[in-house]
């Protein structure tokens, strides 16, 4: 095999994007444009610095309500956001036939702390290796330098490890730090890309 880890991201890839579904309702709720309420919502998270766990949940809700006018509490919004990650049953098999054929796996996502309440929900950590969310490393996808950090924690050389994610600018920097990297689209798709890298028939 070409590759000694395989990293995922988690929301759009091992499960259902419940931030941008979640928020995509919030918005037509609202009357807002979903695609630039969305974008706010993602610069916000990342301004208040709740995403790198330095600032409080309420922070964050706090200042997208001030940015936007919506009118909702901490509760329902985040309820809006988290019933959306529902885990993607096919992808935690193919993890598990990933493991099983001696590779490490590994969550690579930006995340809040919602991803350990979504955990205590759906128990999929046992699956994984490793965790790396950006709420607890204080550090996301947007900085380069973050892949190279799990590199180092991975002891494993950049062009050996596979990420996945559904984000093209995630991607462009796992690639450019070294990193061989999917742009996760759709499962058929998807399916096959990783069959040219990672062998599993």
């Amino acid at each position: 095999m070409n590759v000694d880890a395989v990293l995922f991201d988690f929301g759009g890839v091992l499960a259902e994007e419940g931030f941008r579904e979640g928020l995509t309702e919030v918005a037509r709720a609202n009357g807002l444009d979903p695609v630039a309420f969305v974008q706010t919502a993602v610069d916000t998270v990342y301004a208040t610095g709740y995403l790198l766990g330095k600032a409080p949940e309420s922070r964050f809700w706090d200042a997208l309500r001030q940015k936007t006018g919506i009118k909702e509490s901490d509760d329902a919004l985040r309820e809006a956001v988290f019933s959306r990650f529902i885990p993607r049953d096919w992808m935690l098999d193919l993890v598990k036939k990933l493991k099983g054929r001696g590779l490490t796996v590994g969550i690579l996502s930006d995340q809040l702390d919602m991803l350990d309440q979504l955990d205590k929900k759906y128990d999929f950590f046992r699956w994984f290796d490793d965790v790396f969310n950006s709420y607890h490393l204080g550090k996301g996808k947007r900085d380069p330098s973050h892949f190279a950090d799990v590199a180092r924690v991975l002891k494993t050389k950049p062009e050996r490890l596979l990420f996945i994610d559904d984000d093209q600018g995630n991607i462009a920097r796992a690639r450019q730090m070294g990193w061989q990297a999917i742009l996760y689209t759709d499962r058929e798709s998807f399916l096959k890309a990783l069959e040219a890298i990672v062998p599993l028939t």
